[in-house]
């Protein structure tokens, strides 16, 4: 972030602390699309996704008084959001153990190539990739995607999740390890 850039974003949330939707709005908008990003690859589902995003952004709205002038706010929505998403996935499990769960929603790939069997393989592919990294525990999981999915180093996905950078370097190998098991048996 440049100079001019970190004292606009500083102005931006000086107003937006009193209370400036217009501040707050030009704010947030630049980090909206990865925020959907990180947390439809967290939910596996974009829906699911966009209501964690619209729900943390709405409390950091209620809470803006938290907002801090002098550091960047993108980690601090990323977090925000990973703890919607991490409600989420709570919820989801509480509800999928009393077996009031619904299945996740369908995923579909667009892909240009005509052959419909070698799309159809794919889509079961990445299907079960996809379920598999929503089996893996929410520690691994959140390492896995910060890092190998939505492309922050390790000492940003650290600060993040409030580790050391070996616990997320330690996790992502976990993970991988797990992923590698799970579907050398496909």
């Amino acid at each position: 972030m440049t100079q001019a850039q970190s004292r606009s974003e500083t102005a931006l949330v000086e107003d937006a602390r009193r209370g400036s939707k217009a501040a707050y709005g030009t704010l947030v908008e630049p980090h909206i699309a990865r925020l959907i990003a990180l947390a439809t690859r967290m939910l596996a589902s974009p829906h699911q996704a966009e209501n964690a995003v619209q729900d943390g952004l709405a409390s950091v709205w209620v809470a803006r008084h938290r907002l801090d002038p002098d550091r960047p706010v993108g980690p601090f929505l990323t977090t925000v959001v990973l703890n919607k998403c991490r409600d989420r996935l709570r919820k989801r499990k509480t509800a999928r153990f009393f077996g009031l769960g619904a299945e996740s929603e369908t995923l579909a790939i667009v892909d240009d190539s005509p052959d419909p069997q070698e799309i159809a393989m794919q889509r079961q592919e990445l299907r079960m990739l996809l379920e598999q990294i929503e089996r893996l525990p929410i520690r691994l999981r959140e390492a896995l995607i910060l890092v190998s999915i939505d492309g922050r180093s390790q000492a940003e996905a650290a600060e993040l999740l409030g580790v050391s950078e070996k616990a997320i370097e330690t996790r992502i190998y976990r993970a991988r390890q797990k992923l590698r098991d799970r579907l050398e048996n496909f």
